[in-house]
């Protein structure tokens, strides 16, 4: 168990090694889902169907999860269903 220390602002410094195990780069996003009971589920925000986690696939900048290739052909087509919707919302 990791216990962190909330600083007079209201914020919380994650040690590196908590990082690592969620998988979370420096410029990533974490999700913190409020639970009952005053409990939390913390977990990193992953985006379906991006082309940067297309990129960060092919530039193996993931988890240290190794993908194959049904993997990444799934990534690649949920990443342009994602294109292609985003585009209809535009005028």
């Amino acid at each position: 168990m990791t216990t962190l220390t909330v600083t007079d602002q209201g914020q919380v410094t994650f040690r590196k090694d908590v990082l690592n195990h969620l998988g979370i780069q420096p410029g990533e996003k974490i999700r913190l889902e409020l639970l009952p009971d005053g409990r939390a589920e913390l977990r990193a925000d992953r985006p379906h169907g991006s082309w940067r986690q297309v990129h960060g696939i092919l530039k193996g900048k993931g988890n240290g999860a190794r993908y194959s290739i049904e993997d990444i052909n799934e990534a690649v087509a949920e990443a342009g269903a994602a294109a292609a919707l985003a585009g209809l919302d535009r005028p």
